[in-house]
């Protein structure tokens, strides 16, 4: 085991009347608060109606939307701006992922100077001040309610980075399984592969051997796989839409790594992707881990134990080969997403030059060290 610290300053409230506490919880931070929101989903549900009638008696109400679904950093530069137009206290984001993640940039971006982008991109400046922000998530995917890290992309430079830094942790999210009763079937299961995905980064390495941890992801996969099939056949199941919501906040808040020093593997080929063709991450991370997985055993016969750990405990395979082969029933079967990218209407990749994109800075030291070579491989996998 590797020496670590672990610390989630964030208080997460769960359940049906999660919502009554919102107001009284942000009522420490100030009085003028920036309510930050995608497309009409939240209006049309009246959850946004329904928040803003909480806060009116005690705080002036202030809006952001349209907000991407691979969140923009020109979203961000205008509601930086307007946090600095209007004396901004604090940011509710209520929404998904990308909508969490843009609120934290702008949170960020309306305590300095320069350009939000130079967190993320040129000279990386330190996130060392943001506005106090809360979050109302209404999908389970990203688990962002529960971190301090934000994946933003760039159209000028055809870029998405993530960064991430203590000020921008929530203070408080606010987790309601009622509210993700209607995302829709093709959310849902992008939502419960890229969990998966979380987990799964995590689970395979080669640094840290935590039996511990080992086992406690093995639970949150199987949790993902069994809760999402209910979901998708029983859209309003709430034990169903609970465990996901659960899962998706659990999954990346650092728990799992352990101390581990190693990077991710299919997150940065997938950002590549998500930055050249906007499409949607959950879907990408689906098409990506399987091809990847089998590169592995390829390249490297040793990294079979674990495929071969990984599918027992979680799908009761039998071999590596059947686990990855259950992988992809779950992924493209059950969940029904794409299985290579002209399946999702992509076509014609230039493998080779995304590679050297992807590894412009070095080699991706994950699991398996992949230079543009093995990456190249990889994608040309996915078409």
């Amino acid at each position: 085991m590797n020496d670590f610290v672990f610390h989630i300053p964030t208080k997460m409230y769960f359940g049906r009347q999660c919502l009554d506490k919102l107001s009284s919880e942000m009522k420490g931070s100030g009085s003028r608060v920036l309510i930050v929101y995608g497309g009409g989903s939240v209006v049309r549900s009246g959850l946004l109606g329904r928040i803003k009638d909480q806060l009116r008696d005690d705080f002036t109400v202030f809006e952001h939307s349209g907000i991407e679904p691979n969140p923009k950093i020109g979203s961000i530069r205008i509601g930086a701006d307007l946090c600095k137009e209007k004396d901004i206290d604090m940011i509710l984001a209520v929404g998904g992922g990308s909508v969490i993640d843009a609120s934290k940039a702008i949170a960020a971006g309306a305590c300095v100077d320069f350009d939000p982008w130079e967190f993320y991109g040129g000279p990386r400046r330190p996130i060392e001040k943001a506005l106090p922000l809360y979050t109302v998530v209404t999908m389970a995917s990203t688990g962002s309610e529960m971190t301090c890290g934000a994946v933003i992309s760039n159209d000028e430079t055809c870029e998405k980075l993530g960064r991430g830094g203590f000020p921008v942790f929530p203070k408080a999210s606010f987790l309601d399984p009622q509210l993700t009763f209607s995302v829709p079937r093709f959310q849902t299961a992008a939502g419960a592969a890229d969990i998966l995905s979380h987990v799964m980064e995590s689970y395979f390495k080669k640094d840290v051997d935590f039996f511990m941890l080992d086992r406690m992801m093995e639970g949150v996969m199987k949790t993902v796989i069994v809760n999402a099939r209910i979901a998708l056949d029983d859209p309003e199941n709430y034990e169903a839409r609970g465990n996901l919501m659960w899962a998706a906040s659990w999954a990346i808040n650092g728990l799992f790594g352990g101390g581990s020093r190693q990077v991710w593997s299919c997150h940065p080929i997938e950002h590549e992707l998500s930055a050249r063709y906007d499409m949607t991450h959950g879907l990408g991370l689906a098409i990506i881990m399987p091809k990847w997985m089998r590169y592995c055993m390829k390249t490297d016969p040793e990294t079979c134990s674990k495929i071969r750990d990984f599918g027992a405990a979680v799908f009761g395979a039998s071999d590596e080969n059947e686990a990855i082969a259950k992988l992809e029933d779950f992924l493209y079967g059950d969940l029904g997403l794409a299985s290579s990218l002209s399946a999702a209407g992509i076509e014609n990749i230039d493998a080779a030059d995304m590679a050297a994109s992807i590894c412009k800075k070095g080699n991706i030291n994950g699991y398996l060290p992949l230079d543009e070579t093995a990456v190249t491989e990889i994608l040309e996998a996915c078409i």
